[in-house]
């Protein structure tokens, strides 16, 4: 995927988190938030933008599902491995 595709994708991911915030939902970001990354810098990196949808996927699909054998549920973990193996790529290299 570009980086613009990327973007776009954090982007909706965004607008999501935004919907579950208004909703009083705000409690599910925290890792999210310490990435300190938005759609809006688009001068980072196409890995942190990357890192920052599987992390922003795996807490909106946490927030969504209390199962973690569900669909959603296993889709949140697949989220995390794939926000962790990023965050992995990023400090080495």
């Amino acid at each position: 995927m570009r980086k613009e595709e990327l973007i776009h994708l954090h982007i909706l991911l965004a607008q999501l988190k935004k919907y579950f915030e208004d909703k009083g939902m705000e409690s599910g970001f925290g890792s999210y938030a310490t990435l300190n990354i938005s759609p809006a810098h688009i001068h980072r990196s196409k890995a942190e933008h990357k890192q920052a949808i599987f992390m922003l996927g795996n807490e909106l699909a946490s927030i969504i599902t209390d199962d973690k054998n569900s669909g959603v549920g296993r889709t949140s973990v697949r989220m995390q491995e794939l926000a962790e193996r990023i965050a992995s790529e990023i400090t080495m290299g």
